[in-house]
């Protein structure tokens, strides 16, 4: 079966969303990125959401994570829970 591995932060608004993927595409470090500003628990880790498989996070990240390139950042993606940046960081068949 399909797994990732991905990680990613979550805020409240796209333009706070966008401004912070500006950051990273600058240069700016994913995980210290999440560990300021994600709202999301996982946030505390960098943003690391672990090894997961399709069907286990809400659609809208699905589709995103297990159709993307590898190790770029994706989004703004929105979800009930607001809007998220994604980076798969691996993925197997």
């Amino acid at each position: 079966m399909t797994q990732a591995t991905a990680r990613h932060l979550l805020v409240d608004s796209e333009t706070k969303c966008i401004e912070l993927k500006e950051q990273i595409l600058a240069g700016a470090e994913f995980d210290k990125i999440a560990k300021e500003n994600s709202s999301c628990p996982s946030g505390a880790q960098g943003g690391d959401l672990g090894s997961f498989g399709p069907g286990q996070m809400v659609p809208e990240f699905d589709q995103v994570v297990f159709s993307a390139p590898i190790n770029e950042v994706q989004g703004p993606v929105k979800t009930q829970f607001g809007y998220h940046l994604l980076e798969v960081t691996s993925r197997t068949d």
